[in-house]
């Protein structure tokens, strides 16, 4: 965290946006800050760029910070969240989604402080809590050997009959088990099935475009190639990442 955290402020008001953003930058915690105005330009921004921390307000036009919040839980790492608003009735059910913070607004100085001090905690007790943990670790066919690579250096699985391809940025390996044995074991992962030939890591989605034949497709970030989403399936990927 040397570089600073990684903060995104969704709120649909220019400038209350412009106002948390100068109260933010005055913490030498703070790194890079983005924004976006709604529920949808936060998806797209948190795929894209993957925040550390998520400043929220609840009520917007469209869908509420609040069911955006749930959405994220879908994550392997979802950001740490703060709701920032006007309405404080509705402090339970943001602690209810394992907020951080809840301020209302006006947020003054002192009181983002607090939020902040919070929010460090929370990152440093995430980072202590995944360090002991092993990665999950793959047997995959290279030239013949068996090695062992990490899932999470995955970007999606491809079936091929009983096995499949592992698609990662270093390379294509095989592997010897089916999309639904692998499926079943990699769900807590972070891996959701998005067509009855692919498994894809959530982490490496970049962002969603539609293909030539109408399909959505999920374009990933460490290999230059899109994976197609089959119509039955994509209400439940929209809602995994947040665009239902």
């Amino acid at each position: 965290m040397s570089e600073g955290w990684n903060i995104l402020v969704v709120d649909d008001e220019p400038p209350i946006r412009a106002e948390l953003r100068y109260l933010l930058e005055k913490d030498m915690r703070v790194g890079q800050i983005a924004e976006a105005g709604n529920v949808t330009e936060a998806v797209e921004s948190i795929l894209s760029n993957k925040p550390d921390v998520l400043f929220l307000d609840i009520t917007m036009p469209g869908r509420s910070g609040i069911e955006l919040a749930e959405t994220l839980q879908n994550l392997k790492t979802p950001p740490v969240v703060v709701f920032v608003t006007a309405f404080a009735e509705f402090a339970a059910d943001a602690y209810n989604l394992d907020a951080v913070d809840y301020v209302v607004k006006p947020v003054e100085d002192a009181r983002l402080s607090k939020a902040l001090d919070k929010i460090e905690a929370a990152l440093g007790a995430r980072r202590v809590i995944h360090a002991p943990r092993q990665p999950l670790r793959l047997t995959v066919d290279r030239g013949g050997k068996k090695v062992f690579i990490p899932a999470a250096d995955v970007c999606y699985f491809e079936a091929r009959a009983d096995f499949c391809n592992a698609i990662c940025a270093e390379g294509t390996y095989l592997i010897n088990e089916s999309i639904s044995s692998l499926e079943r074991r990699l769900v807590s992962e972070g891996f959701i099935r998005v067509h009855r030939s692919y498994l894809v890591n959530l982490e490496d989605v970049h962002n969603v475009e539609i293909g030539s034949t109408g399909l959505m497709e999920l374009r990933l970030d460490h290999v230059n190639s899109t994976v197609p989403v089959s119509r039955r399936r994509a209400a439940e990927v929209k809602s995994h990442l947040g665009l239902a």
